[in-house]
């Protein structure tokens, strides 16, 4: 049989990822330019047996998304950079009792209300921790529409698998533009029980789910045991897409809509001669570096293509190491860099000797 195609923006495929993927309860508050995926779920959500509720904050957002993930379902969020900003203290507790979310973030441009174009200058708030303490979360950046839908349905398996939150962290063009989208599933995986769950205490021992552990050492303890499984995810899930490396004069480094033009950037210059490659991270966190690390070695110079000021940046050239130079092209504010202003930068990065 043919494959299953449907033309839908990235927003509502997001939407229909999640309730393909098992999600029944979804909390949201309407913000551009993320709108459509709010709105698709309050239509299907409830054809689907699930929850939807819009909340009357983005904090209450994040705190349903905490009951519904300790009561063992699956849950989701979404947002935009400013409604993400007000998630954070969630989302850290959230990663602090171990609970598998999935929070949308469809980037706009900032800092503060900033205004409705597409953006990726939330790169350091999703995988840095945006939020307060020591944690981590899984960060994955489609390129795509399909790809957005098929990060959603993959976001709710890592969560179970590591009970951890999960972000799908896309540009506005990539929550906006319609494309032809097949929603494959993840290959399956054998998820471990909620044994955690708040499901009701009668005929077994009280569970308890939270993130406050007050006596002496006993944070600590458990700090050691979230730091041991966040490097169980940096060995296990990293992943990225590398196109023309091998014959490449210069790497491209994007993700997202920067993905996308860096790609066309690279068709332009094989006209003029000239050999681009592409990284493009996947999971910006964990963030591939030992590829980005590999091709250093061998003398490969990086530019880095951002919707941004610089952020993804400063993590090729910690990969890098000094072994490479390391060029970077970006708009801030909304919008991105033209193909041109990618080509002029990598001519110039490759006759840098």
């Amino acid at each position: 049989m043919p494959e299953e195609r449907i033309l839908i923006t990235g927003n509502e495929a997001a939407g229909e990822a999640a309730i393909r993927a098992g999600c029944r309860y979804y909390y949201g508050y309407p913000i551009t330019p993320q709108n459509e995926l709010t709105a698709y779920m309050a239509h299907h959500m409830p054809e689907a047996g699930g929850v939807f509720i819009q909340a009357e904050s983005e904090l209450a957002a994040i705190n349903m998304c905490f009951g519904t993930a300790a009561a063992g379902q699956r849950t989701m969020t979404s947002s935009s950079s400013p409604g993400i900003s007000l998630k954070q203290e969630g989302i850290s507790y959230c990663a602090g009792a171990e609970l598998p979310v999935v929070i949308v973030n469809v980037m706009r441009g900032g800092p503060g209300l900033g205004n409705i174009e597409p953006s990726q200058g939330d790169y350091f708030q999703a995988t840095k921790g945006g939020g307060h303490g020591d944690y981590r979360i899984i960060v994955l950046a489609p390129y795509s529409v399909d790809e957005f839908a098929e990060l959603v349905m993959l976001a709710f398996d890592l969560g179970d698998l590591y009970r951890t939150p999960v972000m799908v962290l896309a540009d506005g063009q990539i929550g906006q533009m319609m494309e032809p989208c097949s929603f494959r599933a993840p290959p399956h995986r054998e998820l471990p029980p909620k044994d955690f769950a708040l499901t009701g205490a009668d005929g077994r021992p009280r569970r308890i789910v939270r993130s406050f552990y007050l006596p002496a050492g006993v944070l600590a303890e458990h700090c050691k045991h979230l730091q041991a499984k966040f490097e169980l995810i940096r060995r296990r899930e990293v992943r990225y897409d590398e196109r023309d490396a091998d014959e490449a004069d210069v790497l491209l480094v994007a993700y997202g809509t920067s993905a996308r033009l860096s790609l066309e950037t690279a068709r332009m210059a094989k006209k003029r001669g000239l050999k681009l490659g592409l990284i493009r991270p996947i999971t910006l966190w964990p963030f591939p570096e030992e590829a980005i690390r590999r091709w250093a070695e061998r003398g490969k110079k990086f530019l880095v293509v951002e919707m941004s000021a610089g952020q993804m940046v400063e993590d090729v050239r910690l990969a890098v190491e000094g072994r490479a130079p390391v060029g970077f092209v970006g708009r801030s504010g909304g919008g991105a860099p033209t193909t041109t202003e990618v080509l002029q930068a990598a001519e110039s990065l490759a006759h840098v000797s």
